[in-house]
């Protein structure tokens, strides 16, 4: 069994932060995500590490996270975090001054939730800069709508790394292949751009999530990035409205099993290690 390094573990602490984007969400409205859930959801099924991603608080708690998450760092197999940041505003410097204590390997600003023109202002392209000059990579979370504001960012930004979440977000259960496929197509054409094996059975309808319905979406994914510029992240808790943190560890085995063993240590957790400086 390959040990896989879980890039995009994601953990709820209601009593200490807020999360007002899972109101609505049944599965993910209520109660905490700990540490020892996701252990328990995950003995056996080969885990080596995880990475902590940021988990889309309220804007008031984003620096609270990371520090709160930083306390945890080296404990029950937490080796960093992939922290939140505000790209777009004037401030930005003391956050990422303040943030090079707290085990950071990576940062995130979720845009799919934010207007579509914030990732093109000078400033945001300026501070992200910032984190390239640093040697982080940046991870990317929009819409399949929206990759073509993807593409335009990262092309304004040569120099720094950058991870699209998710399999850039496709509609699997809207069956909406073409317009996001010739979106990933584009993003990978970009070498400083990498994609994460993640969150995608969430996408589907469901009920629906197996690796025949993933099979065409992940496989564009390979052909598009190839296994040299993937790495792979459970989306927990997320992935619950999909397959499932244990079934989704399973299904990446089987979706990458016909590669060879060197590419599917590098998708499994060499890139990881790479990209992320572990």
């Amino acid at each position: 069994m390959i040990p896989l390094i879980d890039t995009h573990q994601h953990l709820v602490f209601r009593s200490q932060l807020g999360y007002a984007w899972t109101k609505g969400i049944p599965a993910l409205a209520e109660g905490d995500f700990t540490p020892a859930d996701y252990l328990g959801l995950t003995a056996g099924k080969g885990i080596a590490a995880s990475l902590f991603m940021e988990t889309g608080v309220d804007d008031a708690d984003y620096q609270a996270e990371a520090r709160l998450i930083a306390g945890l760092v080296g404990q029950h197999g937490i080796i960093g975090q992939i922290a939140s940041c505000r790209p777009e505003l004037n401030g930005f410097d003391a956050w990422l001054d303040q943030s090079e204590a707290l085990h950071i390997h990576g940062y995130r600003r979720i845009l799919h939730v934010v207007p579509d023109d914030l990732s093109q202002s000078e400033t945001f392209r300026r501070n992200l800069k910032k984190i390239g000059a640093k040697g982080l990579p940046f991870d990317l979370c929009f819409l399949a709508r929206q990759l073509y504001l993807a593409v335009d960012l990262v092309k304004a930004c040569p120099d720094q790394a950058f991870v699209m979440d998710h399999c850039c977000n496709p509609d699997i259960a809207a069956g909406a292949f073409d317009d996001w496929a010739r979106g990933v197509t584009a993003l990978a054409a970009l070498p400083h751009v990498s994609c994460k094996l993640s969150g995608i059975s969430a996408y589907c309808a469901p009920g629906t999530a197996s690796v025949a319905t993933l099979r065409p979406w992940v496989d564009h994914i390979l052909n598009a990035f190839t296994p040299a510029r993937i790495i792979w992240g459970s989306d927990w808790p997320v992935v619950n409205l999909g397959a499932g943190l244990p079934d989704w560890i399973d299904m990446t085995r089987t979706l990458i099993n016909d590669l060879s063993p060197d590419e599917q240590t590098a998708i499994a957790s060499g890139n990881a290690r790479r990209l992320y400086a572990i």
